[in-house]
């Protein structure tokens, strides 16, 4: 690897202070408002979910990483969007303690807009379509010239996102009406959704498609060339999703066999009726 390239940026830009300094607030506002809160009941687990999440966010969008995504590699920027997507997205859902999301949440005026989009077939479509859409060569150089457009288009990933996740982790109690058997195979349906890019990007290329990295490729790297690069970046996606699924699928078997291991040897009430001194269990519906 080739540090030179970073040597004309001064180190205001290879560690971003201002994006530090945001997290760090935000960490400190987590510990305040809700942790030390006698009103939530936050657990080590959910304290190390979001300070994973916020270290993870602060290497893709505040060090020397989001410097070679931004200018030298295609597959440095796969890291980044997946990153946030894929591993802070999910850790920050996971860290919300349930009264906190339903306070903020579901008994918010947010409440309507994420039944409506949150629904999952709602959320898949809409999540994988646009990051198909995003990474598709003609839009991605069309949202990389204009530094508004690619705001715009990552703010809207990460909802779009948020409400995907939101789908698969459920984490409040009382909007739990979907099944794990629904949820596993969201998941499936997901990761079967944004196959199209990942084949794109690994085996349907055989010319550079993105003249952003096309024109620096194997500065940062001299061995990687700029279709390398969009194959690596391709190798990377699917990685970092089957990868981030896959521990979602542990978790969701695992609680789904507990939750069955607890059903058995128990009484369902509601399918009992008593004639007579006779127990008489009726067919589940």
């Amino acid at each position: 690897m080739n540090l030179d390239v970073f040597s004309s940026y001064t180190w205001y830009e290879m560690w971003s202070p201002i994006t530090l300094i945001i997290i760090v607030l935000a960490s400190v506002i987590y510990a305040r408002k809700i942790i030390y809160s006698s009103n939530y009941k936050v657990t080590k687990k959910q304290m190390a979910y979001f300070y994973t999440a916020a270290v993870s966010l602060y290497i893709v969008k505040g060090s020397p990483l989001k410097i070679a995504s931004e200018h030298f590699s295609f597959s440095a920027h796969v890291i980044e969007v997946m990153t946030v997507l894929f591993i802070v997205l999910p850790l920050f859902i996971l860290s919300m303690p349930p009264q906190w999301a339903r306070q903020y949440f579901w008994n918010h005026k947010l409440k309507f807009t994420i039944k409506l989009l949150g629904h999952p077939w709602m959320a898949a479509l809409l999540f994988n379509g646009v990051l198909t859409a995003y990474f598709a060569p003609q839009i991605f150089n069309y949202i990389q010239q204009n530094p508004v457009f690619s705001i715009i288009s990552q703010a809207f990933l990460l909802i779009t996102g948020f409400l995907m996740w939101w789908t698969i982790i459920m984490p409040l109690p009382e909007i739990s009406k979907f099944s794990y058997f629904t949820r596993v195979a969201y998941i499936f349906l997901n990761a079967v959704l944004l196959m199209p890019i990942g084949i794109f990007l690994l085996v349907g290329i055989s010319e550079a498609h993105y003249p952003l990295y096309a024109a620096v490729a194997g500065e940062l790297i001299p061995s990687l060339s700029a279709v390398y690069d969009q194959q690596l970046g391709g190798g990377i996606l699917k990685a970092i999703q089957l990868t981030s699924y896959g521990i979602a699928l542990f978790y969701l078997i695992g609680n789904w066999s507990k939750k069955e291991d607890e059903r058995e040897g128990q009484i369902d009430d509601e399918n009992i009726r008593v004639v007579q001194g006779v127990v008489i269990h009726l067919p589940k519906k």
